[in-house]
């Protein structure tokens, strides 16, 4: 049974002589019956068998995670599961919602245990169930799911326990700025669960791609009343630029090993980037992850940020440039009006920005680079048949910027 399972995608990826068995994460059969040994073998076959992202630390450990459908006459729920490899221990196996990076994971999943953590952390609550939906997962790293009793919504924040503190921490700081915020509703810092109040309103970005234009003006005016609180207020982690930008150049260099050209736009991207990354300290009250998809439009105008967790001492310039960052290859890797309707949204911001702050052209494009630069990792972290071709235009894309 197992020999017949394919894995969707086909990838083909470099190997890594530091985690001995990686290929066989992107084989459909060894994936499968590796799954049979771990949580038992079953009566019936999997429909579908498909990767859903991939986390690679070059020599030295992958995550990789999968969504398992059944034949519908098997009548049995979709799953999702991942695996650990590192090239020294026998490979480990786990299924949502059991995460033990994510130890509060298991019981906010589940819609009884759920409504009991809601009774205990955030409000007592005559209901008999809470709707649990699963917004986003990554496998050791974070869960973003919704709480639903009756009209009452909260989006939670499921991390590891030691990020608890630097996120409500980031709440306070954010708070300084004019953007509306969810309010912390409340925590469990031993499960690492945060509930924040949902706030209602359109996605910056569908709004981009449906050829909407935000207003530049108030994204701005919330950018400089946070920039302009003092560093040394409330708390938040500083942003580490160096240590970001090292991994990024670590997974690209290993992902384009074989790739001659993409190898030389790597190549080039970091001799200008390296003294850059080398000479950047923080230098204000930043957001550190500002980019469209956080953003939600108001009906009164006003703009709401959707994750604030990375907020602390960082770079208004690269709040900015990541904006722009994201907004440029959207654009750059697109095919349809949607992609061009984020390029042009990209000229205005920039445009808009440059005028107003009267910041150097070219160390704004500096910054737009290195946040792109490690915004090419989602094309191996999100991996796709033509992933390649993907991360070749990203780099040259990078190049762009620089050039």
């Amino acid at each position: 049974m197992g020999d017949l399972v394919e894995l969707e995608p086909r990838i083909n990826f470099p190997g890594d002589r530091g985690i001995r068995g990686l290929a066989q994460a992107f084989d459909g059969a060894w994936v499968w019956n590796a799954y049979c040994r771990a949580f038992g073998r079953r009566d019936a076959s999997p429909q579908r068998l498909r990767i859903r992202q991939f986390t690679h630390r070059p020599g030295r450990g992958a995550v990789v995670s999968y969504a398992l459908d059944w034949n519908d006459d098997a009548y049995l729920p979709p799953e999702q599961f991942s695996l650990r490899i590192n090239g020294r221990d026998p490979a480990e196996l786990w299924r949502f919602p059991d995460d033990d990076q994510l130890p509060g994971l298991a019981d906010a999943a589940h819609p009884d245990t759920a409504l009991r953590l809601i009774n205990r952390h955030v409000l007592a609550v005559p209901a008999r169930r809470v709707k649990v939906e699963v917004v986003r997962y990554r496998p050791g790293s974070r869960a973003v799911l919704r709480h639903s009793i009756g009209k009452v919504t909260f989006y939670v924040r499921v991390m590891r326990p030691i990020s608890v503190g630097p996120l409500v921490g980031a709440a306070e700081v954010i708070g300084c700025s004019s953007f509306v915020v969810p309010r912390i509703a409340g925590h469990w810092t031993e499960g690492g669960v945060v509930w924040l109040s949902r706030i209602p309103g359109t996605n910056g970005r569908r709004y981009i791609r449906r050829g909407g234009r935000p207003s530049t003006a108030t994204i701005l005016d919330g950018l400089e009343s946070l920039w302009a609180a003092p560093i040394g207020s409330g708390g938040g982690r500083p942003f580490n630029l160096e240590s970001l930008y090292r991994r990024a150049k670590r997974i690209l260099s290993h992902a384009t090993w074989g790739n001659s050209e993409a190898r030389c736009e790597l190549g080039a991207a970091a001799r200008l980037l390296d003294p850059f990354v080398a000479s950047w300290q923080p230098s204000a009250l930043a957001h550190n992850d500002f980019y469209d998809d956080q953003l939600l439009l108001l009906p009164d105008g006003r703009i709401s940020l959707v994750d604030f967790e990375e907020t602390g001492p960082g770079d208004p310039m690269l709040d900015v440039g990541n904006f722009l960052a994201h907004l440029r290859i959207q654009a750059g890797l697109g095919r349809s009006n949607a992609a061009t309707r984020a390029g042009a949204y990209h000229h205005t911001f920039r445009s808009a920005a440059l005028d107003r702050l009267k910041w150097d052209v070219r160390e704004l494009n500096l910054c737009e680079a290195v946040c792109l630069f490690r915004i090419c990792t989602s094309t191996v972290r999100n991996i796709r048949p033509d992933w390649e071709r993907r991360l070749g235009a990203g780099l040259k894309l990078v190049n762009e910027i620089l050039s």
